[in-house]
C-alpha cells in the first residue's frame, strides 16, 4: 500500500479549462493573470503547479504553445515550483492539439487522464449569469454530448512522447476505479514506471461522486493493484474540495487546490486568488502536525528529472 510521505506535498491548479471567466472575476485567463496567480500559489507553498492556457481575449482554453511560452517562463524564473502541464486540454481539442504546450516545454510533470469517459459541466449553466462572452454558455451545454477521449492507445502514445522522448514523470488522473485498473493494467505492462504519482479526482459528472466512502473505495484499490509503486494525491471538485484534500492528507496522501477545480474559499465566498486557497490547506496540513513539502522534497518523492531538463 501507498506509504505514508514525510511532507505533504500540495499542487495548485491553477486556471484549468472547465470554469468560465463569467463563474468569477479572480480566475486568471490572460497570461500575466495565470502567471502572477501562479506565483502567489507557490510563494503560499504549492510545490506543483498544474497549468492550463487561455486565449487572452476570451478566456476560452486553447492549446497553443505561443501562449503557454507567455507565462510559463515567467513562473520558472520567479519560483522554484514544479511545472505540471496538462496533456487533457479542453473541450473540442484533438490529442495531437491538447499535448502541444507539454510536447514544447518538456516539463518535469505533466497530467495524464486514465481513461475515455463523459465529462459533463452542464449543470454550471443552470445558474443565471451575465455571460461575458459567447462562447462560455456554449461550453458548458456541449458537455451534454462531450466525451474525453484516451484510449489505451492515446495513453500509449502520451507515455511515449512525453515519458520516452522527453523524460517527463505523470499525474495520472483518476476519475474512477475503472482509471486505476488501467493503471495498473500499463504498470504490469511494463509501459509505466514506479514511483507512480496518483491523483484521485472526484466529483465530476461522469466521474466518480466526491463523497468520503468513494475516496477510501479508490484509496483501497490501489493499495490493492498498485501495492507500494505509487503515492497519492486527492483533487475534489467545488464544494467537497477542502474536505475530501483534509481527509488525503490524514490517510497519508498529498493535496491538490486551485481554481480549476473550485472557485470558493467558503460557502457562498468567492476566493480571490489560488494562493488564498494554497494557504488555508497549508494551514490545515500544519494544524495536523504534518509538514509540506518544498519543490525539492516534491522532486524527490516523485522522481522528476529537475527544471535544467526542460525547455521552460
Amino acid at each position: 500500500m501507498s506509504r505514508a510521505p514525510d511532507a505533504v506535498i500540495i499542487s495548485c491548479a491553477i486556471t484549468g479549462s472547465v470554469h468560465t471567466p463569467s463563474m468569477s472575476e479572480h480566475l486568471p485567463v490572460t497570461p500575466d493573470q495565470i502567471a502572477a496567480s501562479a506565483i502567489g500559489a507557490a510563494e503560499a507553498g504549492a510545490a506543483i503547479l498544474h497549468l492550463h492556457a487561455r486565449v487572452p481575449e476570451t478566456g476560452r482554453p486553447t492549446p497553443s504553445p505561443d501562449v503557454y511560452r507567455a507565462f510559463v517562463p515567467g513562473i520558472a524564473k520567479r519560483t522554484d515550483a514544479v511545472i505540471n502541464i496538462t496533456t487533457g486540454g479542453g473541450a473540442g481539442m484533438s490529442l495531437d492539439e491538447r499535448t502541444e504546450g507539454a510536447r514544447s516545454l518538456e516539463p518535469e510533470l505533466c497530467s495524464l487522464n486514465m481513461g475515455t469517459m463523459n465529462f459533463g459541466l452542464f449543470p454550471m449553466a443552470e445558474k443565471p449569469r451575465n455571460w461575458r462572452h459567447d462562447w462560455e454558455l456554449q461550453h458548458l451545454e456541449n458537455s451534454r454530448d462531450f466525451v474525453f477521449k484516451n484510449t489505451f492507445r492515446d495513453i500509449e502514445w502520451i507515455v511515449a512522447e512525453m515519458g520516452e522522448k522527453r523524460g517527463a514523470r505523470f499525474e495520472f488522473e483518476c476519475y474512477d476505479a475503472s482509471h486505476i485498473y488501467t493503471l495498473a493494467h500499463f504498470l504490469n505492462k511494463g509501459v509505466v514506471k514506479a514511483p507512480l504519482f496518483v491523483q484521485f479526482v472526484l466529483g465530476i459528472l461522469g466521474g466518480i461522486g466526491a463523497e468520503p466512502e468513494n475516496l477510501l473505495f479508490m484509496k483501497q484499490t490501489a493499495d490493492k493493484l498498485l501495492g507500494d509503486n505509487y503515492t497519492f494525491s486527492v483533487a475534489a471538485a467545488g464544494r467537497a474540495q477542502l474536505p475530501l484534500v483534509t481527509m488525503s492528507a490524514i490517510l497519508g496522501g498529498h493535496v491538490r487546490v486551485g481554481l480549476e477545480d473550485n472557485l470558493y474559499i467558503g460557502k457562498g465566498q468567492l476566493a480571490t486568488s489560488n494562493a488564498e486557497q494554497v494557504a488555508r490547506v497549508r494551514q490545515i496540513i500544519e494544524a495536523l502536525s504534518l509538514k509540506v513539502a518544498t519543490p525539492a522534497e516534491a522532486r524527490k518523492m516523485l522522481g522528476l528529472k529537475g527544471r535544467k531538463a526542460t525547455k521552460l
